[in-house]
C-alpha cells in the first residue's frame, strides 16, 4: 500500500488479510472486555450464577449502546472511504466532524434515557427478584460511560476506514488491558463485585476515547478531525443514518432477540438457563470473530474501489471476502463444538450450568459456519453504501426468522426450542442474504464493469 492507502492498486485480497489481521486482533481483545467481566463475576461464589444472570440481563442494554455507536460509524466509515477514492479529502473531513457531533448527541440521550428509566428496562429485559438488584448496579454505573463507549467504537470506524487498522486495533488494546488490569482489582480487592466491573469497564473506555480522538486530530491521520469544522450538517447526517441503518439494525436485532430470549428461557428454564445463555453468548462473539474481522476489513477496500470506478476489483473482492470469512468461521466454529465443555468451564464452576450449557450449546451452534454467508453480504452492501440491501440482510434472520420460532418451538421442545431456533435460522439467514446479494448487487457490478470496458 502507498502511503496514502490506495486501495485501487495491489491485490485485492492482500489488501484485506492487511487490514483483517489487526481488526480481528483487536475484535478478540474487544471481545475479552466482556469476558473477563464474566469469567470474574462467575467466580463470586454462591451468588454466582444470579450475578452472572445479571450480567445477560443487561447485554440488551449493552447491545443497543454498540447499535448507536454502528450506526454513526458503520454509517460515516464507507462514506469516507467512497470519497477518498473520489479524491474529495474535503467532503471526508465534514463527514468526520458531523459523525463526532452526532455520537456526542446520541451518548447524552442514550445516558439520560437509561438512567431514568433503568429498573423497568432490565425487568422487561428478563431481570427477576433474585437477579434485578445486580443488574440495576451494574447497568446504572454503566450508563455513565455512555458518552466515552460510543465516541470509542463510532469514532474508531474512521480509523480503519483510513487503511490505518494497526491504530484502531491499539484503541482496543489499550482499553482492554486495563480493564483485564482493573476487573480483579475493583471486583475482589475493593470488594465492588459487580460494581467494580461496570466501572472497570467505563475507565477503561474513556482512556479508548481519548485515544481515538488523539489520533483523528493528529498530522497522521489521512482524514483529519478539525475542531473547526465541528457543526450539523442535516445531509451528511441523513447519509449517515441511511448507510448505518444496517449496522443499527444488525446490533439492535441482536439486542431484541437477547430480549426475547431471556425472557423465555426465564419462563421456561428460570435464572440457570440466563446464566447459560450469557456463556453461550461470549462464545458466539468468539466464534464469530475471525469472519466479522475479514467482513469488516473489505469494507473499506470494495468502498474505495466502487468510489474510484474499479468494478472488476469490487467482483474480486466479493469472492475473496467470501472465501476467507467462510473458511475461518468453519475452523472457530470446529473448534467451539468439540471444546464447548472446556470452554463453558472457563467461565463457570456451577455443575448445573456446565451440564446444561454444554448440551445447549451444541444445538445452539448446529450450522453456525453459514453465518458466513450473511457476514459477507452484509459486508459488501455496508462496504458500497447499499443501505436498503443492508438493512434487509440485518433484520431477516433475526426478525424474522428467529424471534417467531424463539417463541414457538418451546411449546414442542421445551426450553432446547430458543437454541434450535438459532440454529435454524443460520441456514436461512445465510443462503437468503448471500443470494440477494448476489441477485442484485453482483449483477450490478457485473453491468457496470461490463460498460466500462466497451
Amino acid at each position: 500500500m502507498t502511503n496514502t492507502n490506495d486501495f485501487s492498486r495491489g491485490s485485492v485480497s492482500r489488501h484485506i488479510v492487511a487490514l483483517a489481521g489487526p481488526m480481528i486482533l483487536a475484535q478478540f481483545i474487544n471481545l475479552l472486555y466482556n469476558m473477563v467481566d464474566r469469567i470474574y463475576i462467575g467466580r463470586l461464589g454462591r451468588h454466582a450464577t444470579e450475578a452472572m444472570s445479571a450480567l445477560g440481563v443487561c447485554l440488551p442494554a449493552i447491545t443497543i449502546g454498540i447499535a448507536f455507536a454502528n450506526l454513526v460509524g458503520m454509517g460515516g466509515s464507507p462514506l469516507v472511504s467512497i470519497a477518498r477514492g473520489k479524491k474529495d479529502l474535503d467532503l471526508a473531513r465534514r463527514i468526520l466532524a458531523n459523525a463526532l457531533v452526532y455520537l456526542v448527541f446520541l451518548s447524552v440521550l442514550l445516558m439520560g434515557g437509561g438512567l431514568l428509566f433503568c429498573k423497568p428496562l432490565l425487568i422487561g429485559f428478563g431481570a427477576s427478584a433474585s437477579t434485578i438488584a445486580y443488574a440495576q448496579t451494574y447497568l446504572s454505573i454503566y450508563l455513565l460511560g455512555t458518552p466515552f463507549v460510543l465516541i470509542a467504537l463510532g469514532m474508531n470506524a474512521f480509523i480503519n476506514a483510513q487503511g490505518f487498522a494497526k491504530t484502531g486495533m491499539m484503541t482496543v488494546v489499550i482499553g482492554a488491558i486495563l480493564n483485564i488490569a482493573l476487573d480483579p482489582i475493583l471486583i475482589f480487592g475493593c470488594g465492588l463485585g459487580v460494581a467494580g466491573a461496570a466501572i472497570a469497564t467505563i475507565v477503561s473506555q474513556a482512556v479508548s476515547m481519548a485515544w481515538t480522538l488523539r489520533f483523528l486530530t493528529s498530522s497522521r491521520s489521512i482524514v483529519r478531525l478539525e475542531w473547526n469544522r465541528l457543526s450539523v450538517d442535516f445531509s451528511i447526517v441523513g447519509q449517515i443514518t441511511s448507510l448505518g441503518l444496517a449496522g443499527f439494525m444488525m446490533s439492535m436485532t441482536n439486542s431484541i432477540v437477547t430480549i426475547v430470549c431471556n425472557n423465555v428461557l426465564l419462563r421456561w428454564g428460570g435464572d440457570l438457563y440466563i446464566a447459560v445463555m450469557t456463556v453461550i453468548n461470549s462464545l458466539r462473539e468468539l466464534a464469530s470473530l475471525p469472519g466479522q474481522g475479514f467482513a469488516n476489513a473489505s469494507q473499506p477496500v470494495l468502498g474505495f474501489n466502487y468510489g474510484a470506478g474499479c468494478y472488476r476489483r469490487v467482483l474480486q473482492g466479493i469472492r475473496s471476502v467470501t472465501l476467507f470469512t467462510l473458511g475461518s468461521m468453519f475452523v472457530f466454529w470446529l473448534l467451539i463444538v468439540v471444546g464447548a465443555h472446556g470452554l463453558f468451564r472457563i467461565f463457570t464452576d456451577d455443575p448445573q450450568v456446565l451440564a446444561h450449557g454444554v448440551r445447549a450449546s451444541r444445538l445452539y451452534f448446529f450450522g453456525f459456519f453459514m453465518m458466513a454467508f450473511q457476514m459477507s453480504g452484509q459486508s459488501v452492501a455496508i462496504g458500497l453504501g447499499k443501505s436498503k440491501q443492508a438493512i434487509f440482510f440485518s433484520i431477516f434472520r433475526k426478525v424474522i426468522v428467529v424471534v417467531p420460532l424463539t417463541f414457538l418451538l418451546p411449546f414442542w421442545l421445551g426450553v432446547d426450542g430458543v437454541f434450535v431456533a438459532e440454529a435454524i435460522s443460520n441456514f436461512a439467514g445465510g443462503i437468503a442474504c448471500y443470494g440477494t446479494m448476489l441477485a442484485t448487487i453482483g449483477r450490478e457490478l457485473q453491468k457496470k464493469e461490463k460498460n466500462r470496458t466497451i
